[in-house]
């Protein structure tokens, strides 16, 4: 085995790349799973700005900008100003952007199933946590 070919940079892209196909083939084509991500936070939290919605999603800035302007095209969230900072931008989920979460949550989840598989429940929870652990170290 070679780190650089078989490491986790490598696996991580191809198992993202995994993702992306069974999420076309069973979800939604026209809606990303990145998209996904930023409607479900939304309509589980609520209004939030750029800067929360963007660790929480896990996407950096640069990449959640393009999102919130294809889901706000399609109606899907919308822009508003807070009332106690008018320079802060919250961003809403629409009545559309949270039935669209309802309709994809089932096929989302049954994504995720289909990932891991080929894993127990037990290193399913291992996996998980060891995936969290990766990425939120600095």
């Amino acid at each position: 085995m070679r780190p650089v070919l078989d490491g986790p940079g490598p696996l991580a892209r191809r198992l993202y790349q995994k993702h992306t196909r069974l999420w076309h083939e069973n979800v939604d084509a026209q809606l990303t799973g990145q998209q996904f991500t930023v409607l479900a936070r939304l309509t589980d939290i609520g209004e939030l700005d750029h800067s929360e919605l963007s660790e929480l999603c896990y996407l950096d800035k640069s990449t959640l900008t393009p999102i919130l302007k294809r889901l706000e095209q399609r109606g899907l969230v919308t822009t508003r100003s807070d009332d106690r900072d008018l320079r802060r931008k919250l961003m809403v989920v629409t009545a559309g952007g949270a039935a669209t979460v309802r309709r994809l949550t089932q096929p989302a989840a049954a994504v995720a199933d289909q990932l891991l598989q080929n894993l127990s429940p037990d290193e399913q929870a291992t996996f998980l946590e060891l995936l969290r652990r990766t990425v939120e170290t600095p």
